[in-house]
């Protein structure tokens, strides 16, 4: 008895030594240089592989000049930092930065992959054999490019897109592709509600116009026909309306269904908030639209009245979602 408690204390420390050994050999998306984002990185590309192995999940690695140019800091501050597509990476990936100003392991892995020094920002994602998943990200510094090349992987891989992440790839794929259209409705709560679940569009605002509740709507134009939004909306009983100089949004109802539940203590962006309005109202299930944090972050809201003091519905995206993070690990 006596031998089988020594060896299940052996067992626990050697367990924790090894978490508390990759704990130790992660960045602190909090505390890091910018040119790294809000990412928690991994530093030693063996333990990224031999993680990589264990976890069944693609190796999505970094190199990245620290401190770097404005190329670099751009990267960081902006495609690095949204919330969703860090989310993606650290959920997805193991992610590994490797630094391509260093010298050490990091030049031991910067010409391993042929990967030059002093360069701007470049992406890849391979395998636990090192092998290129998708093609070698460079040049390209923008969100839209990262996660094409990361839903690329992960197809290849057949793992299934998280719908968060796919929410995130719509938003990505509609810059500059947007257009805003208004339907007035009995009530815009219901207009809210299904005009919101179509797909294509991509927020709903819901206002008042000439006296009537109206609904305003952005959608993708490429994904997209007016015509048959048009269509759509008839058949919902609501009726096209030209936007007047009378247009004022009806900020205490929007997304009504949300607003009345535990999800209005997220951090949501535009088009997760419109889905899971929808979603709420039709009585559908809301929570495939969250990721990982999100749903965390739900399910302390629910039980904790902390955590309901503050509603975060209606503020900024970025700086609520950090908010939330630096509580986390905040006594």
């Amino acid at each position: 008895m006596k031998n089988k408690h020594l060896n299940a204390i052996t067992i626990f420390l050697i367990s924790f030594s090894f978490l508390n050994s990759l704990a130790q050999e992660r960045t602190n998306a909090l505390q890091q240089d910018i040119e790294l984002g809000k990412v928690s990185w991994y530093r030693d590309y063996d333990t990224a592989v031999s993680l990589s192995k264990r976890e069944n999940k693609p190796v999505l690695i970094l190199f990245q000049e620290v401190p770097g140019c404005a190329t670099c800091r751009n990267y960081g501050n902006n495609v690095l930092s949204n919330p969703l597509l860090v989310e993606a990476i650290e959920d997805q990936f193991i992610p590994l930065v490797i630094h391509n100003n260093k010298g050490g392991k990091d030049r031991q892995i910067l010409n391993q992959f042929k990967e030059p020094s002093w360069n701007n920002p470049v992406v890849r994602i391979v395998d636990a054999n090192g092998i290129d998943l998708t093609p070698r990200v460079a040049g390209n510094y923008s969100a839209k490019g990262l996660y094409k090349a990361m839903h690329t992987a992960l197809t290849k891989t057949f793992k299934e897109i998280p719908e968060y992440m796919i929410l995130l790839g719509k938003e990505f794929s509609a810059l500059n592709t947007t257009k805003e259209t208004y339907y007035t409705m009995y009530c815009f709560w219901t207009g809210e509600k299904q005009l919101g679940a179509t797909d294509g569009v991509l927020a709903t605002e819901a206002g008042f116009m000439n006296g009537r509740e109206v609904v305003k709507v952005t959608y993708d134009k490429r994904k997209l026909n007016e015509d048959t939004l048009d269509a759509y909306a008839k058949q919902n009983d609501f009726r096209p309306i030209d936007k007047s100089s009378s247009y004022r949004p009806a900020s205490n109802d929007e997304d009504y269904y949300l607003r009345h539940t535990a999800y209005k203590y997220l951090p949501l962006s535009t088009i997760q908030k419109t889905k899971i309005n929808s979603a709420l109202g039709k009585r559908q299930n809301a929570t495939k639209y969250l990721s990982p944090r999100q749903l965390k972050w739900l399910k302390e809201s629910a039980i904790s009245s902390k955590n309901k003091k503050e509603v975060l519905f209606d503020k900024e995206f970025v700086s609520s979602w950090t908010k939330k993070l630096q509580n986390d690990v905040t006594p």
